[in-house]
């Protein structure tokens, strides 16, 4: 029988083991952690009954997964939460850019840019399953739908600031930006709109969900999925070396390139070793977890509505500030994303006690502690936020990698998105998923299309492993 290893049990190692597994692979996935799951873990942070986020939260690209749907991970237990509103973004005046998962819903409070706001999202929603299914594969191939990718095209290769100067009313583009901020790169760099428009249009298409339970839940339902096809999943084993990986047809590395050359190094082809240590790591993120008597008191009633919050100011504001943090910089006002999972799915609260996952965009390796900065801004679009805190746990750069090795220096999306890395990640091929080592292949979110919990980083490496082997495959 055919045999695999995957390397790193994060999500996309466990959807590579499933369409393996799917395809009549034998396959071992061995997981350095006690637990599989990477950044779709869940738990206590600190303060007990409460259910955390540990990394991933909000899921607009895991809904709409081509993966995900084609093995119907519902079937194993797997629930959608749906917040009233998908995202809210206040201004200190009062007001807020509110996006809701209707397209005319959201226009319509928009004002003058309402009808620019259907004609910059409301096609790439009514088409996002199309879309998708190109965009969430390698860059370089023959597409599906070649008219809604061409369609697509030029609004993605813009800079993110283009389309901030495109919409007209504060909201509107504040909204925009805090989307387009989840690339956490300048917004002045060619293709920096893509990843805010997909976002957005993802949003429209699914909404801004949550897993009921936590993103661990989206591990649980992989696990169990996995179980139907006898895969071995061995925990706290950890590879330091080749030696410690089982013979195998193929192996595959959900892993950052550092993490791969140092495992393979001088096996590498010159050409690929080269490239991975060439590869950028992203900035940094700090996360904060508060337990929280109630509700945030925001200043805008929306936010209260919202499952997701971004924090940031203008779209102007927050332009300036990724600038800076690039530079190298900590702002007293970073870029900070709340997540009010809570009130799509009160199971994660005890009692009037809930949970408040929130992280912040500080400079790349920052391993100071930035809590006091998170609570500020959530302060200066909600007063009084300090006086309902009841715990808060943090995590800085060195933590976060401590807790996933896969973020290297606190970056949490696999790699840097700027310039041609962006899209042509880990580097420059016609198959990006390939090491150059026969059998062996990158399928951690350092490859296309990158950081989110849809698995289709692992299932695109299964593919070209499946192809390698000369095996049929089914979706």
């Amino acid at each position: 029988m055919t045999t695999a290893t995957v390397v790193g049990g994060g999500p996309n190692g466990l959807a590579a083991a499933l369409h393996l597994a799917r395809n009549g692979v034998s396959v071992t996935v061995l997981e350095a952690k006690p637990t599989v799951g990477g950044g779709a873990r869940s738990g206590e942070a600190g303060y007990p009954g409460l259910i955390n986020d540990y990394c991933s939260a909000v899921h607009p690209l895991g809904i709409g997964s081509p993966f995900w749907k084609a093995v119907d991970l519902e079937r194993f237990g797997l629930r959608w939460c749906w917040p009233e509103i998908d995202c809210a973004h206040p201004l200190d005046d009062g007001r807020a850019g509110v996006l809701y998962q209707s397209v005319e819903q959201t226009a319509a409070g928009m004002g003058v840019d309402g009808k620019r706001w259907r004609r910059l999202v409301g096609d790439l929603a009514a088409h996002f399953d199309d879309l998708a299914q190109d965009l969430l594969g390698p860059v370089i191939g023959i597409p599906s739908h070649p008219f809604r990718l061409a369609s697509f095209g030029p609004r993605a290769v813009l800079p993110a600031a283009v389309v901030g100067r495109y919409l007209r009313t504060d909201t509107a583009r504040a909204l925009y930006g805090g989307a387009a901020a989840h690339a956490f790169t300048r917004f002045d760099r060619p293709l920096t709109a893509s990843l805010g428009l997909m976002v957005l249009a993802g949003g429209h298409r699914y909404g801004w969900v949550v897993a009921q339970g936590g993103s661990g839940s989206i591990t649980d339902a992989l696990v169990d999925a996995l179980g139907d096809y006898d895969v071995t999943i061995a925990t706290d084993a950890i590879v330091r070396s080749r030696a410690d990986i089982p013979d195998s047809d193929t192996v595959l590395l959900d892993l950052s390139p550092a993490q791969v050359l140092d495992l393979y190094g001088d096996d590498l082809p010159g050409r690929v070793a080269r490239a991975y240590r060439k590869f950028r790591v992203g900035s940094s993120a700090f996360k904060v977890d508060f337990a929280i008597d109630g509700d945030v008191p925001w200043t805008n009633p929306d936010c209260r509505r919202a499952g997701t919050v971004h924090l940031g100011g203008t779209f102007d504001e927050i332009a300036a500030t990724e600038r800076e943090r690039i530079a190298g910089n900590l702002v007293e006002r970073p870029f900070v994303l709340v997540g009010q999972q809570y009130l799509a799915d009160p199971s994660r609260s005890n009692g009037g006690i809930n949970p408040l996952w929130s992280y912040a965009h500080v400079p790349r390796g920052f391993d100071g502690d930035a809590t006091e900065l998170v609570i500020g801004q959530i302060e200066r679009f909600a007063p009084g936020f300090r006086d309902i805190i009841v715990h808060a746990q943090s995590a800085n750069a060195s933590e976060l990698q401590a807790y996933n090795p896969n973020y290297a220096y606190g970056d949490i999306i696999g790699g840097a998105n700027d310039g041609l890395q962006m899209v042509l990640r880990p580097r420059f091929g016609l198959d990006p998923y390939a090491t150059g080592i026969d059998g062996v292949y990158l399928c951690s979110q350092s490859t296309p299309p990158g950081a989110g919990i849809h698995g289709m980083c692992g299932f695109n490496a299964a593919q070209r492993a499946l192809k390698h082997l000369g095996l049929p495959q089914q979706v």
